[in-house]
Parts: C-alpha cells; sequence; structure tokens
C-alpha cells in the first residue's frame, strides 16, 4: 500500500514515517508555494531512507493565509488554511504520475500530535477528505503526547534543533515568513511568528 506523508524535514514527521513504514510504502511529500527550494526535506527524507516528492500548492491559498495572520496578528488560523489545503492536495493524487515510486495512493498521512494546537485535521475533516479522495488519512502520532514524541526520537534520530528561523526546513511557516516580508515588512514576521525552536533530522541513530 501506498502513503504519502506530508514532510517538513522535522522529527515529527519523521516518527510518523517510521510508525507506518511496517505497513505502507511510504513517500515524504513536502508541499510548496514556489517561494522557497523543499532540499532541506529532500535532504533530510534521503537522511533516513525515504522517497521524497514536492506537490505543488495554490499560491492564492498562501496568499490568503498571510493577509489573515496579518489581520489576526498572529499565525494560526493561516497555518491551519494551509495544512488543510495541502492535506486535501496531497490526497487529490494528480502529481502520482509523476513520482515513479507510487502506483496508486492508499493513504495521506501527517505528523500533527496529541498536543500540537495547529495544525490539526479534526475528524470531520478526515472523514471527508477519506470521502471524497478514496484514501485512508491517517495521523499516527495523533495519540502521543510531547515527552513521548521527545523520548522516541532520542532513541531514532540524529536531531539538530533552534531558532525557527535560522533551521532549514520545507515546512509552511518557511514560505509564510517569506510573503509575510514581502508583503507587510520584517517587522510584520516579529509581530506574528512568536520565538520557537524548530527540529531538522539529520539521520537515523
Amino acid at each position: 500500500m501506498d502513503c504519502a506523508l506530508l514532510f517538513s524535514g522535522g522529527k515529527d514527521s519523521t516518527l510518523a514515517a517510521l510508525l507506518l513504514d511496517p505497513f505502507y510504502d511510504v513517500t515524504l511529500v513536502s508541499g510548496t508555494f514556489g517561494v522557497r527550494d523543499a532540499e532541506p526535506a529532500r535532504e533530510a527524507a534521503a537522511a533516513v531512507g525515504f522517497d521524497h516528492a514536492t506537490v505543488d500548492l495554490d499560491p492564492d491559498v498562501a496568499h490568503e493565509a498571510v493577509e489573515r495572520m496579518h489581520d489576526d496578528g498572529y499565525p494560526r488560523n493561516g497555518i491551519q488554511r494551509v495544512h488543510e489545503h495541502a492535506v486535501e492536495t496531497v490526497a487529490a493524487g494528480e502529481w502520482v504520475a509523476d513520482v515513479a515510486a507510487v502506483e496508486t495512493l492508499d493513504a495521506v498521512a501527517d505528523g500533527t500530535r496529541r498536543d500540537d494546537r495547529v495544525p490539526t485535521v479534526d475528524r470531520p475533516l478526515a472523514q471527508s477528505v477519506e470521502d471524497r479522495f478514496g484514501v485512508d488519512y491517517l495521523a499516527p502520532l495523533a495519540g502521543i503526547g510531547r515527552g513521548a514524541i521527545d523520548a522516541m526520537a532520542a532513541d531514532r534520530l540524529v536531531v539538530e534543533r533552534g531558532p525557527s528561523a535560522e533551521i532549514p526546513k520545507a515546512d509552511y511557516e518557511v514560505e509564510l515568513r517569506a510573503l509575510l516580508r514581502a508583503e507587510h515588512g520584517d517587522g510584520a514576521v516579529d509581530d506574528v511568528f512568536p520565538d520557537h525552536t524548530q527540529s531538522r533530522v539529520r539521520g537515523l541513530r
């Protein structure tokens, strides 16, 4: 069975891939609005032995999200909108024909955790994705708390950590920061995004 897992290059999506690997042929998929290259995710995928693909997302969704974040003064709703769009775009499967590792798409997955405030996929959206696209939606970390995830990552992964603005990744935040800066200036990025630590996977232990 083939599973496409939304992948940023960080520890959560990597752990999700490792949990699904015994049951699925997992391809790690990074959505992009064409603002930044997904090379950090490709490197992380190669470091842990998974195939990687890039899927084009709708730039209008990114601009809508940026304006929402700017108006709100925080990123939560914008990031949630982008994640839902990414899940639906990957589940639609139009990119599959261009990826030799994927024959037919059976499942779409992400690394959302039990403790995440955003992004999340609630039950109605998960059911809608399954009904509309004929795939299973999987969130293997959805029942696992942060402490257990950190312990699992420490046991299995080599992880680089640092401020989100300094760690090269291929998550939504990288592109949304760039668009927000281009449209509203550096100050808007500082106002909207709180300081927090990001992770990037460098390999397996």
